[in-house]
């Protein structure tokens, strides 16, 4: 299983593919196939039956549906604000000092890791 470096709800631009250009949020991460669903992009269509549920007589009513499918991870960027423009940007990882708390109230130094965009510099 990959590590991702993109997270659900990051916003995204499609580089590769039909829906190249199209900016979305991540709505799913699938690690172990290293796909993620994006938001509107992707759009494709299931020919669904009616359904009954016989136990409890509700009718489930069937037809075209329209849903998003998932594309390859590599095939999206992350988009992060530049003040008041987004930019495309790889993600990094730095280790940060911070001061976390024990459960008996007494604190001490130590590391978080956190998501820093390469082109701007800013934590995400």
């Amino acid at each position: 299983m990959a590590k991702f470096k993109l997270k659900k709800g990051d916003r995204v631009k499609v580089i590769a593919g039909k829906d190249r250009g199209a900016v979305g949020e991540i709505i799913a991460v699938h690690t172990e196939t290293q796909r993620v669903t994006v938001q509107g992009v992707n759009i494709v269509k299931h020919h669904k039956r009616d359904n009954g549920d016989p136990n409890t007589g509700r009718q489930v009513k069937g037809g075209i549906i329209a849903s998003e499918a998932s594309i390859h991870v590599s095939n999206v960027q992350l988009l992060v604000k530049d003040g008041d423009k987004e930019v495309l940007t790889r993600v990094g990882s730095e280790r940060k000092q911070v001061t976390k708390r024990r459960p008996d109230g007494s604190e001490y130094e130590g590391t978080r890791g956190t998501r820093i965009a390469r082109k701007t510099g800013k934590e995400i």
